[in-house]
């Protein structure tokens, strides 16, 4: 097990939500982050606007800049690479903007890391590769199901980072994990659309489909989970789920959102949020026996605890402005 403390680390996408988060908490363990938030005429750095440390290095620029990928990972120990387009539904319309970020992005941050010998690079992928589960729990050997672009994408980009260990014995670890939420997560997700709609008043709640199940992660019990593989030995070439082991449905989940906000709410399906039947993935309940294995990583905080998190800080009006509760967000 190694030590991250007063090690150079290179967030890619840390103007996110998972990434602003493990920004902050890897700056908690001592590291000096580099953190590359997408470049943008407005200088805005997305979740870190308000973030300040003596340890992190702001940087803006594109993935799909192979030489300014080359640039960002000198001088760098690990690469925690979680830059990506990641909504589903935007992926139907826009495919191509998905292999270039996705894959060639990858391609890019692993020839960088590679040319300038970082020592682990962690690489983000998604519990959507495995599609509709064939069996559960699901575990790594699960077979990949491209059931949407992005999801396709994902699946190449691990190809990807994986060829680079197996041809050049790039030091590449691929952390998988299941549904992530928490504070700061785009209002396109479940939980947060509508945790944001009961905080603004509305009593018809708009919903996709209430079947599918999901194994959610809280946001901090996901970055440990990165921390982790970042720091064990003897990892590189494969990968890890992140998960919980269990399952919840979407309809369950909404209706414990709204007994937590004590809320008098009806669920109303939103044809325009609804997958096409094929890209549906009904049930995601990850398989962790690996990671707790390999790692001192462990799931620590429940389905409960997360939404009560989750609902105070969507619930601070500071916070909820920062939405558009009326459009549906792609």
């Amino acid at each position: 097990m190694s030590t991250l403390s007063q090690k150079k680390v290179l967030v890619t996408g840390a103007d996110g939500f998972i990434g602003s988060h493990l920004t902050q908490a890897l700056l908690a363990q001592g590291c000096r982050v580099r953190a590359l938030c997408i470049y943008n005429s407005f200088n805005s750095w997305g979740w870190l606007d308000d973030v300040r440390h003596p340890n992190l290095e702001i940087v803006t620029g594109d993935v799909r800049d192979a030489a300014f990928c080359r640039l960002i990972t000198r001088d760098i120990d690990t690469v925690f690479h979680l830059a990506a387009l990641i909504a589903i539904p935007y992926s139907y319309i826009a495919p191509q903007s998905y292999v270039d970020t996705n894959i060639s992005g990858t391609l890019n941050i692993c020839q960088g890391a590679m040319d300038n010998g970082c020592r682990r690079v962690i690489i983000t992928s998604t519990s959507e590769v495995y599609g509709t589960a064939q069996y559960v729990p699901i575990d790594e050997k699960h077979p990949r199901q491209p059931q949407s672009p992005y999801s396709a994408t994902k699946i190449g980009a691990d190809a990807i980072a994986l060829s680079f260990y197996n041809a050049f014995e790039l030091p590449v670890v691929i952390a998988r994990p299941f549904n992530t939420y928490g504070p700061r997560q785009s209002a396109r997700a479940i939980i947060p659309t509508i945790i944001s709609q009961i905080a603004d008043g509305k009593r018809e709640i708009m919903v996709g489909d209430l079947r599918p199940t999901r194994d959610f992660n809280f946001v901090e019990d996901t970055c440990n989970g990165f921390i982790e593989l970042a720091k064990t030995e003897g990892i590189e070439g494969e990968d890890f789920n992140i998960a919980t082991g269990t399952e919840i449905s979407m309809g369950d989940t909404l209706n414990l959102i709204a007994k937590l906000m004590n809320a008098d709410v009806t669920f109303t399906v939103d044809e325009a949020r609804l997958r096409p039947s094929n890209s549906e993935v009904f049930r995601l309940c990850g398989d962790n026996t690996k990671i707790t294995a390999a790692t001192a990583w462990r799931s620590k905080i429940s389905i409960e605890e997360g939404l009560r998190r989750t609902i105070d800080w969507f619930t601070d009006s500071r916070n909820l402005a920062k939405y558009k509760t009326d459009i549906y967000n792609r």
